[in-house]
């Protein structure tokens, strides 16, 4: 069905940009904003928050980019676990890397690179040479002496002070980072130390986006935040520092709210004075909630998301990247809602084409996989597996078929074509597998609208597959999961393997 809008940017850049200039007029104009989540690119928050840009965040910093500065931090641990962004499918160095390209090209400036918790781990040390190669600054802070609940050794010369001073110079310095657990907030708390050593009252905030303070806790957005994380094990609660000084219910998260007591001490014992912060969510700048204006739509929107998680963590566990008890939590909170797997509507859909697949006999290696996406029409278009192409490819090509009105009948791809290119992989390049991924499908494409009308009406029509939701019957090659990335498509995939071979051909 037809995308409801429920959020507002305007209304939410309007109250977020408020919200964080009074709380740099509370720190004498210095102030570390941990940003949580994702600062580019958050499409989760833009499949919870139909609406939601998901660069809206900087689009605010682009306002208040004469204000502000960014520094990157990175966990020396995921570098040298090589661990990977799932929605780009590049590891977390790399999109440090294209974090700070794609800051340089909203005009944002990168002040420095932290590495966190360093211990000369030798990809990190490569990684920390290649930055400095290419002119950016790199700063190394180990782990924090006596943290997290030695406060005296904390915040002495031994803790807090054995770090790197980082030089900024603007307001407002942005702490951002891939992934959770990068070190934002040692970061931020090191730095404050430092300032408070030279005599400057800096303080700290957190810009969050998840979970939303003011929606309730079982509310589905913020469900929808559990299942995220579910890997690292977060969960939501009533944040009881705040019921007891507001006695006003308050959503937050379980790491958040365990560390306040020890991080609350920590920012007293640096400053010298009593904080003003009451609770965890007094430290957040979280305005999200009132860019909500139709909660039914984030409602869907959210339950449509958990399900989503629910089908990744099932093929990462497939695959070997995480363990059962990550799929359970989703299970239960999918459990809790009402909700099955089967409520994605492109589940069914790419099933039935499996088993269609079956029929005709017309799979690859005795595995017949189905592939389906629906339109932004509404409509549902399914594709299938055969010896000549995968089911992706299939099913894209059927798609962009339907958008151009393109009879079903007529090829896009010449026999001519197909021919030449099953040849090269079999027979110069000596592969097993000659069917055409989606990558290779999409190059043949483009190749065949040169001369072919029809084709160039095809690829022209790709663009309007961005945002549509696909599900697949297995879990797609990288060369289909590529092509659908690039393609811009919320993919899922059940969690069974589209080849009998252990390795790929």
């Amino acid at each position: 069905m037809p995308l409801q809008i429920g959020f507002d940017n305007e209304k939410y850049l309007g109250e977020q940009t408020a919200a964080i200039m009074e709380r740099v007029t509370r720190f004498d104009n210095k102030l570390y904003l941990e940003f949580g989540g994702k600062l580019l690119f958050d499409y989760h928050a833009s499949r919870v928050l139909p609406g939601f840009d998901p660069n809206v965040k900087m689009r605010l910093l682009q306002k208040l980019r004469d204000k502000s500065e960014v520094v990157l931090c990175i966990y020396a641990g995921d570098i040298e676990r090589k661990k990977v962004r799932a929605d780009f499918g590049i590891t977390y160095d790399s999109d440090a890397l294209k974090l700070i390209d794609d800051l340089r090209d909203w005009g944002i400036g990168v002040v420095g690179v932290v590495i966190t918790r360093y211990e000369n781990q030798p990809t990190a040390t490569i990684f920390k040479k290649k930055l400095e190669r290419r002119n950016i600054q790199v700063y190394t802070h180990p782990f924090t002496k006596g943290y997290p609940t030695d406060v005296d050794t904390i915040v002495s010369d031994e803790g807090y002070g054995a770090n790197e001073y980082i030089q900024t110079t603007k307001p407002i310095v942005v702490v951002t980072g891939p992934g959770p657990n990068s070190g934002k907030l040692a970061t931020c708390l090191s730095q404050i130390y430092h300032e408070h050593r030279r005599g400057n009252h800096a303080g700290y905030a957190k810009f969050e986006t998840f979970p939303i303070w003011n929606l309730p806790l079982k509310h589905p957005v913020n469900i929808a935040y559990e299942a995220a994380t579910a890997d690292i094990k977060d969960f939501n609660m009533i944040d009881s520092f705040h019921l007891e000084a507001y006695n006003e219910k308050s959503v937050n998260y379980n790491r958040d709210v365990e560390a306040f007591p020890v991080l609350r001490r920590i920012i007293e014992k640096i400053t010298g004075e009593h904080s003003f912060y009451k609770s965890p969510t007094d430290m957040g700048v979280n305005r999200a909630g009132f860019g909500i204006v139709n909660d039914e739509a984030v409602r869907v929107a959210a339950i449509q998301e958990i399900i989503r998680r629910y089908f990744r963590y099932a093929c990462e566990y497939a695959i070997g990247f995480t363990d059962k008890e990550t799929v359970q939590r989703v299970e239960l909170l999918l459990e809790d809602l009402d909700a099955k797997t089967e409520d994605r509507i492109v589940v069914k859909h790419a099933r039935e084409a499996a088993l269609e697949a079956e029929k005709s006999g017309k799979g690859n290696e005795g595995i017949f996989c189905g592939a389906a996406i629906e339109l932004p029409s509404g409509t549902i278009v399914t594709g299938k597996n055969s010896p000549l192409m995968h089911s992706a490819s299939a099913l894209v090509l059927n798609a962009v078929k339907q958008l151009a009105n393109i009879p079903d009948t007529m090829h896009l791809l010449p026999p001519n074509i197909m021919e030449s290119i099953s040849h090269f992989k079999k027979d110069v390049l000596r592969g097993k597998m000659v069917s055409l991924d989606l990558e290779e499908t999409l190059i043949a494409l483009s190749i065949s609208a040169t001369m072919n009308p029809a084709a160039q009406m095809a690829v022209e029509k790709l663009k309007e597959l961005s945002g549509c939701e696909v599900h697949m019957t297995h879990i797609p090659t990288p060369g289909d999961e590529a092509g659908l990335r690039k393609l811009g498509v919320n993919l899922t995939s059940d969690p069974d393997f589209a080849t009998k071979h252990l390795f790929g051909r």
